[in-house]
């Protein structure tokens, strides 16, 4: 644990931030509506045992920086039973803990921690597919097997010997490189992964996997969780034909993305899920990640008449720096009205059906304050905040990952050897052995790679953050020497006083819940202005994201005369000049 983790907390800023009670055995339907999500990355949040490894002790040691936020759930990443292939999201048993985190016994104390703290717990939940060393897969290698339909084989392409090449069912290609079809030599057939080789897919059209997906769940409700974030869950339902996909000039494999994702029987599955696990009669938090998802799949799948899921992660903001045609490695620019128009269209598209889920980073994605703002030693903190502001006041649930609170910034990394993440580890090698230069492969890496999100908290400034006494499996970023939770829980100014102040508003301010959108100015490349209506209550939020100045035209906002400040970045200002990343949320009079 940090030596400076039991430091009292600086004064919130405005309003003052307050916690809940102890979380109620009940949960109250839509409770998660004026909640904030917190998600821990467990390899890289605390490291109880100094085996450079984060674990879940170490977690449960610093459940007072989560109540100090003031957060409402914790959504821990897998801590099941795994090879590790992908850091834990390749699982070999739902319900066991892998020893390098803990065990059942630890867990069992996190959650009641957690709720002890007025915190509940949201658990990873991946199902699309398990580990190769999952029980049910070592069976299903048998062909004579009951369990061997439980995942997707098929024999080599008619006229080819398994094996050679082209020989794969499909030309799909595996989101982490390579084809999607691994020959499995026992039995002379191929099984699909659309991951990794060590992540075969479940086959849900078999009713029995659906049914064990279902009892594990239970018996996870049963141990005290209170939801479940579904990992690649709109991929589930395939096209059950297996057709050959679209192949790009000169890529190696064919795009399966539009056969796999938000299948035909994607509702049915959620929607029995639902039911069988009782998902909405107990009122448990549902998050989907479904990538590619449209806005009118997730008004279907979060319309509560249709008791699917409370809401998903979208992934079209996300997208937004790469080049028309390419894939998330190809660079490209975000000019700020293309930014804001993206939220714009969720914020108007799940008005009046479903709810929005709002995040700027996971564990998936690099740091916000180097994509969308400006980590410089000047803005870093201003563009941190200014950013949490603009996140937080539109209408949704948001969620904060590890260390977004202290304004972390990318990892910084330059060589190839400094990375541990499969996917970017692996299309380095595919790439350069297409032709693509070292340098500009890179350059991709260290932009977009998921080990920018992967760094160890920072808790303090000490040789390993405070994060471990051993030496970090990833290494820390340097930045932790200035940017660290014991510097920023003194600092009445930082990010994380933001943060406290902005989840307070969401607690105090039904508005900012609730209230109508609408956003101004949309072509505007410095200014992001919107407003929150509710009955006659109206705020007003002006954030300039650029480190430039710039004046407001009164002619294109409200009046702010006898406005009340409710939260503002710089303290001490009003009128509409704004500085380099400041931002301000107004009550109009």
């Amino acid at each position: 644990m940090s030596p400076h983790a039991d430091d009292a907390p600086p004064p919130a800023e405005t309003p003052t931030a307050g916690h809940p009670t102890p979380v109620p055995a009940r949960r109250e339907p839509g409770w998660w509506r004026d909640a904030v999500v917190y998600q821990v990355y467990p390899r890289s949040f605390a490291d109880s045992d100094g085996d450079g490894v984060g674990d879940i002790p170490g977690i449960t040691a610093h459940l007072d920086h989560l109540a100090d936020l003031g957060v409402d759930v914790l959504w821990l990443s897998p801590v099941y039973r795994s090879p590790m292939d992908d850091n834990g999201y390749d699982i070999s048993d739902y319900e066991d803990v892998d020893p390098l985190f803990g065990t059942l016994a630890d867990l069992d104390a996190l959650i009641e921690g957690c709720h002890a703290h007025g915190i509940r717990v949201v658990m990873d939940l991946v199902v699309n597919h398990t580990s190769d060393e999952h029980p049910w897969f070592v069976e299903a290698r048998d062909p004579a097997s009951p369990k061997r339909d439980w995942y997707w084989w098929r024999p080599p392409r008619e006229g080819h010997a398994a094996g050679t090449p082209g020989a794969e069912p499909t030309n799909w290609g595996a989101a982490f490189s390579g084809p999607a079809w691994h020959l499995d030599p026992h039995s002379g057939e191929y099984y699909l992964h659309l991951f990794s080789p060590k992540q075969p897919d479940l086959n849900w059209e078999n009713p029995e996997v659906r049914s064990a997906v279902y009892a594990m769940m239970r018996r996870w409700v049963d141990r005290g969780v209170d939801g479940f974030r579904m990992d690649v869950i709109n991929l589930i339902s395939k096209d059950v034909s297996l057709p050959d996909a679209p192949q790009g000039p000169g890529q190696p494999y064919g795009s399966s993305f539009d056969l796999v994702a938000n299948g035909p029987r994607l509702d049915e599955y959620l929607a029995e899920m639902n039911r069988e696990v009782g998902l909405t009669d107990q009122h448990l938090l549902t998050v989907g990640e479904m990538p590619g998802s449209t806005i009118d799949v997730a008004r279907r799948v979060t319309d509560e008449g249709r008791r699917e899921l409370d809401m998903v992660f979208t992934f079209e903001h996300v997208d937004l720096d790469v080049a028309p045609g390419g894939v998330k490695w190809d660079l490209a620019d975000v000019p700020l009205p293309v930014l804001k128009r993206s939220l714009e269209r969720w914020q108007v598209g799940l008005a009046d059906v479903g709810w929005n889920s709002l995040y700027w980073n996971n564990h998936d994605q690099p740091r916000v304050v180097s994509r969308f703002g400006d980590d410089s030693p000047e803005h870093r903190v201003a563009s941190a905040k200014t950013l949490g502001t603009v996140l937080h006041l539109h209408r949704g649930t948001p969620y904060v990952y590890q260390g977004e609170e202290l304004g972390m910034a990318n990892a910084g990394f330059e060589t190839l050897e400094q990375y541990r993440d499969i996917e970017s580890v692996n299309y380095h090698a595919e790439a350069t052995s297409l032709g693509l230069a070292a340098e500009t492969v890179t350059r991709s890496l260290a932009v977009k790679s998921r080990d920018n999100a992967r760094t160890p908290m920072q808790w303090d400034d000490t040789a390993s953050a405070g994060f471990t006494t051993g030496t970090p499996w990833l290494a820390v970023n340097p930045d932790h020497v200035d940017v660290n939770a014991a510097a920023a829980r003194r600092d009445p100014q930082s990010v994380f006083a933001h943060y406290r102040a902005l989840i307070a508003l969401r607690h105090s301010d039904e508005c900012v819940v609730d209230g109508r959108f609408e956003l101004l100015l949309p072509d505007h490349e410095q200014l992001w202005v919107f407003t929150r209506t509710l009955g006659d209550e109206r705020l007003l939020v002006l954030a300039n994201c650029s480190s430039e100045a710039v004046t407001v035209d009164p002619s294109d906002v409200p009046d702010v005369v006898g406005a009340e400040v409710l939260l503002a970045t710089h303290d001490g200002r009003t009128g509409l000049d704004l500085a380099p990343w400041e931002s301000r949320v107004l009550r109009l009079a």
